[in-house]
C-alpha cells in the first residue's frame, strides 16, 4: 500500500491520480481509496467531517469520525485488494490523524496510535509519499477553492503545527516516509514520486 500525505492544497491527490494511471499502464491492477471517504458509510462520514456548517464538532469526535471511515476502509477495501495482489493507492491515512488531530488539534500521538491498532490490526504503508508545502501556500491554494471545506476555515498557527508534525513524522520514519517539493510543477512532482513507488513495489 502506498499512501500520499501532505497539507491540504498540496497537491497530493493530483499525484495519486497520475501515479495510478502509469501503474495501470504496466498493467498492474490499482484501487485507489481516500480517506475519509473510500467506501459509501465512509463517504457520508467525510460530508459530516468537512461540512464547513458543523464548526461545533468536537476534536475528540472528530478523531472517532476518522477512524470509523479507515475501520470501514480497510475491512472492505483495502484488506481484501492488497489479498489478491492489488496496488492501493491511498489519499492520506493514519498519518494524517497522528498530524491533524494528534499535532493540530492537541490531542496527542498514543491516542491515535491505540486507534489505529483497534481500526487497522498492524496495517501499515509500505511507503508514504510526503507532498510538502509551506503553510502559506497551503492557504494560498485552499482559499481559491469553489467549496472551502471545514478544515479550510483553519488559522495559519494551525496550518504550521499540521506541517511540522508531517515533517517530525519523515524525520521519525525515514525509510517509509518520503518527502517530496510540493512547490515544484505538477511534473516536477510526478518525476520525485516515481523512483520512490519503483523502489517500494521492488
Amino acid at each position: 500500500m502506498v499512501t500520499f500525505e501532505g497539507p491540504d492544497g498540496s497537491g497530493k491527490s493530483t499525484q495519486l491520480a497520475r501515479l495510478a494511471a502509469r501503474l495501470r499502464e504496466q498493467g498492474r491492477e490499482v484501487v485507489e481509496t481516500a480517506e475519509p471517504g473510500g467506501t459509501r458509510i465512509g463517504r457520508e462520514i467525510r460530508e459530516i467531517l468537512l461540512n464547513s456548517r458543523n464548526q461545533a464538532l468536537r476534536p475528540t469526535a472528530e478523531l472517532l469520525l476518522y477512524f470509523a471511515s479507515r475501520a470501514q476502509n480497510v475491512e472492505e477495501l483495502i484488506r481484501p485488494a492488497l489479498a489478491r495482489g492489488a496496488v492501493v493507492l491511498s489519499d492520506r491515512f493514519t498519518d494524517s490523524t497522528l498530524v491533524y488531530q494528534g499535532v493540530g488539534r492537541g490531542l496527542g500521538a498514543d491516542v491515535v496510535r491505540q486507534l489505529h491498532t483497534i481500526a487497522c490490526g498492524t496495517l501499515q504503508p509500505h511507503l508514504t509519499v510526503l507532498v510538502d508545502i509551506s503553510p502559506e501556500l497551503t492557504l494560498e491554494r485552499t482559499v481559491k477553492r469553489a467549496t472551502p471545506d471545514r478544515l479550510d476555515a483553519e488559522s495559519l498557527d494551525f496550518h504550521r503545527r499540521v506541517r511540522e508534525g508531517y515533517l517530525r513524522l519523515a524525520q521519525d520514519e525515514p525509510q517509509r516516509v518520503r518527502l517530496v517539493n510540493g512547490g515544484q510543477s505538477i511534473e516536477a512532482v510526478a518525476e520525485e514520486v516515481w523512483p520512490l513507488v519503483e523502489e517500494a513495489l521492488r
